[in-house]
């Protein structure tokens, strides 16, 4: 079979663990918190996210959380909600105080005038991404209690990704320093 040709299921679930052994395998110590993400697809787009790159959990703060059952939310994640961790939380300062208590550094993906450009950061070993809601970005509240305030470069006109997208390119990034570390 010619290199350029597609993987067959088959052949990519031969590369892969069991799933018995993915469910036990150690996750990386990423966490993606949700910061009032009210879009179900955007929710099931994380939760596959978090399975692709293996980390951690999810945890789905304030409103976002009464999306989790529905159908699009599943749709998006393509039912991989049961090889992750995802957690629904009341309050995002609340859940943010836990993890700065865990010794997790936290960094809200939000142009400030403080933030810098999410590629020149060296992620620590424990990290959070705080992602915000698709019109009003991450609360002021969790801004206060982030380590660093994130941006990714825009160099079109436009000002802004969807948070699911930009929440994809710094995932990526943080997600492969982190397992070169480990």
């Amino acid at each position: 079979m010619p290199s350029n040709m597609q993987l067959s299921k088959e052949e990519l679930r031969e590369t892969k663990l069991s799933r018995d052994e993915y469910l036990t395998k150690p996750k990386i110590p990423l966490i993606v918190v949700l910061d009032n993400v009210t879009n179900s697809y955007n929710i099931g787009a994380f939760i596959r996210l978090a399975d692709a790159f293996a980390i951690e959990k999810v945890i789905v703060c304030g409103t976002g959380a009464l999306s989790i059952s529905d159908k699009k939310m599943k749709k998006a994640s393509r039912n991989e909600a049961k090889w992750v961790t995802v957690e629904y939380k009341e309050s995002t300062v609340d859940t943010l105080n836990q993890l700065l208590t865990d010794n997790y550094a936290i960094y809200s993906v939000e142009l400030c005038h403080e933030s810098v450009d999410y590629a020149t950061i060296a992620y620590p070993e424990k990290t959070v991404l705080v992602l915000g809601n698709e019109r009003k970005g991450v609360s002021e509240a969790a801004l206060a209690l982030s380590d660093q305030h994130i941006h990714i470069p825009m160099f079109g006109m436009g000002n802004s990704l969807n948070v699911s997208t930009a929440g994809a390119i710094v995932l990526a990034q943080c997600a492969n320093q982190i397992r070169h570390k480990l």
